[in-house]
């Protein structure tokens, strides 16, 4: 098997390894691929591992010898899987890699509001502290979460993850979900979360995380009328897809204050784009895009896309998509 990774060093700058593919084949790894130049790295390949390089019908018909799509993510909207199903060719993708990282980054953006721990690192470090006439101080106030609402929008395994660690710290969990459950209540891994419609979960909460899939029913499901919704001192936190939010009603509401905060590990153009509406904002905190970048999880994702193609060379189907 002939393997070729076309945008590599996003999942391993160098720090880990592709050991368990290069177990499989013959590897060929490019850190970075311009899309102009995807068919003719790939062209001569059994297989392409890709994360965001698109696979479009363009493509994919210069690819005969291309036997197997793998990609690096989750998501796989960057394969035309139509095109694929009419070529033979085999796509798989890697879910639920990330599922405790993401959770961990959602809760982390979180706790950096309630308790604003780099302000104070920073005050300590610029010799606050040493001035301070008390053996305390606090230059915002701080937020105890216990008894807050907290309604989640999109109640997969991260979205679960999720209710369950702000359960532990005790919040109360709603959450509106796209697919019926059957009951009212689900169990989160022992904690129990409320089903309610969207606007009555945004009406009551103090902290709103989005956990849904980008689809044309959820793209820009915030906005300036579901933001209208919200109390003043709401957060909102997006560690999803970045279009999922209007990021224009984002930054107006941060900017007049009927939102308290935002926090975003994504956003609609990335790389980021130098006009974007949530650069300078108020009280936005921005990461970028690294929740699902833990050492242990990239390690995970290279073992599991491994696992896929050692699964589809023995006349397995492991997270086929096509």
């Amino acid at each position: 098997m002939k393997i070729v990774i076309l945008d590599g060093s996003a999942a391993n700058p160098g720090d880990i390894t592709w050991d368990a593919l290069a177990a499989l084949g013959e590897v060929k790894v490019y850190d970075t691929t311009d899309q102009k130049d995807v068919a003719a790295r790939t062209a001569g390949f059994d297989c392409a591992i890709t994360n965001k390089r698109v696979f479009d019908r363009e493509v994919i018909e210069k690819l005969p010898s291309l036997k197997y799509i793998g990609v690096l993510a989750t998501g796989y909207n960057v394969v035309d899987l139509e095109c694929c199903k009419e070529h033979g060719i085999a796509v798989t993708n890697v879910p639920q890699y990330s599922t405790y990282a993401t959770a961990q980054m959602t809760v982390a953006h979180i706790l950096e509001f309630a308790d604003k721990v780099g302000m104070h690192s920073r005050a300590v470090h610029d010799g606050e502290w040493v001035r301070s006439e008390q053996f305390c101080f606090f230059k915002e106030p701080l937020v105890e979460l216990y008894g807050k609402n907290l309604h989640i929008i999109g109640l997969g395994e991260i979205g679960k993850r999720v209710a369950a660690i702000c359960g532990s710290l005790g919040m109360n969990i709603s959450a509106t979900v796209h697919h019926d459950p059957g009951t009212p209540t689900v169990d989160c891994h022992g904690t129990p979360v409320r089903i309610m419609p969207l606007e009555e979960g945004l009406r009551n909460a103090d902290v709103v995380t989005l956990h849904c899939p980008l689809t044309d029913e959820t793209r820009e499901i915030i906005n300036r009328n579901t933001l209208s919704l919200l109390k003043k001192t709401t957060l909102l936190i997006n560690c999803a897809r970045g279009p999922l939010v209007n990021e224009n009603d984002v930054a107006a509401a941060l900017k007049n204050g009927t939102l308290a905060g935002y926090a975003a590990d994504v956003v609609t153009v990335e790389p980021m784009s130098a006009d974007s509406p949530l650069l300078g904002c108020p009280n936005c905190n921005l990461t970028p895009h690294i929740a699902w970048a833990p050492t242990e999880t990239r390690i995970r994702l290279i073992n599991m896309a491994a696992a896929n193609l050692k699964s589809f060379m023995e006349g397995g189907r492991m997270n086929r998509i096509v």
